[in-house]
């Protein structure tokens, strides 16, 4: 077991590391990265709360909110999440993952977005050459959660990340980091199991992506006023790297109810991105148990609280966790989110449990 002067040193060399990493950053650069789909949230759980969900996280979709949430897993689960987007694009998230008893949880996931087909156009043909393309943007993930004692969870996560457009693509390899840590501060219980709980996280540290492919080269006479063997010179245009979208956040979440039958929960999330102002999520669920046959809950939340010019607002949705027989368990998520001038957002979510 880990003393809680080596947990504090962990914290502490967790906080320098963040700061020294945000140190470079200038405080707003909208529009200064790229695979931005990292950002748009692919729970209905947490995206019915606001986004407030870095300390809640305890399931397989901790994968994308806060890695150190799946050092709490205790069963098997199957995870499936769909979310049309906006203009007609698609948002989809599959994740696996299984508890070791006294090693970890390990989990594999693939989220992207799936932006449809669209027309080739060029300057001579601008209603279309009769071609079409279907960009998107994947993520494969591997993770790993571990409980470093029984109120201190730790977890990483390795995204492998590709972009495609046309004949053109870009990759690059990230990692996220993330801690919860379970008090017993506030707790309306005696044994404090319902107590007051901390969560960070560190989303999308890595590489930075370039896109290169067939529509980058072109046939290129370097020097048209001379004479001699210049004419069609395979060239390659090269274009700019970008950073990944980089996120940190920290929350933390209290049960002023918590009965056998009932619980009640609020969260609170501060988030910094590097490419954005930063901002808070807020968020409420209310449980329902009925033991042995289902759960029901109820959430809603705001997400971009003091976010400059914030595109965000009120979200809501529910869920049912259904237990089919002994050990067995499946559970529906739903989320209704409001992107401003862009409109509205659904999600929905299926998972299968088992111990």
């Amino acid at each position: 077991m880990m003393n809680k002067n080596f947990i504090s040193r962990v914290l502490v060399i967790i906080y320098l590391a963040i700061s020294l990493v945000y140190a470079r950053f200038s405080p707003n650069r909208v529009g200064t990265t790229v695979a931005n789909f990292l950002e748009l949230g692919y729970d209905p759980k947490g995206i019915a709360m606001g986004d407030a969900y870095v300390s809640i996280a305890n399931s397989l979709s901790s994968i994308y909110w806060n890695p150190g949430g799946l050092s709490f897993m205790n069963k098997k689960e199957a995870f499936f999440s769909y979310q049309p987007w906006i203009v007609n694009t698609n948002t989809f998230f599959c994740a696996a993952g299984i508890p070791v008893k006294n090693v970890g949880t390990f989990a594999i996931s693939l989220f992207g977005i799936d932006y449809g087909e669209m027309e080739v156009t060029t300057v001579e043909l601008q209603d279309g050459t009769g071609e079409t393309f279907s960009p998107r943007d994947l993520a494969f993930t591997f993770s790993y959660g571990h409980l470093i004692s029984s109120w201190f969870g730790f977890g990483a996560t390795i995204k492998y990340i590709n972009s495609s457009i046309y004949h053109c693509s870009a990759s690059a390899v990230s990692a996220d980091f993330g801690v919860i840590i379970q008090t017993k501060f506030f707790s309306p219980t005696s044994d404090g199991k319902y107590g007051m709980k901390i969560g960070m996280c560190l989303s999308n540290y890595g590489s930075r992506m370039r896109y290169r492919g067939l529509d980058l080269l072109r046939s290129l006479d370097i020097a048209p006023d001379e004479a001699g063997n210049y004419k069609d010179v395979q060239v390659e245009f090269k274009t700019d790297s970008w950073e990944l979208p980089l996120i940190f956040r920290i929350g933390f979440s209290l049960n002023p109810i918590a009965s056998t039958n009932q619980l009640l929960t609020l969260a609170l999330d501060a988030i910094h991105p590097n490419n954005n102002s930063e901002s808070v999520n807020v968020g409420v669920k209310y449980l329902i148990r009925l033991p042995g046959i289902a759960d029901f809950i109820f959430r809603a939340g705001y997400r971009g609280l003091f976010m400059e010019d914030s595109v965000f607002g009120p979200t809501f949705g529910f869920g049912i966790l259904i237990h089919v027989n002994r050990g067995v368990s499946l559970r529906f998520d739903y989320a209704f989110r409001s992107i401003g001038v862009l409109g509205n957002s659904n999600a929905i979510g299926f998972s299968f449990l088992i111990n």
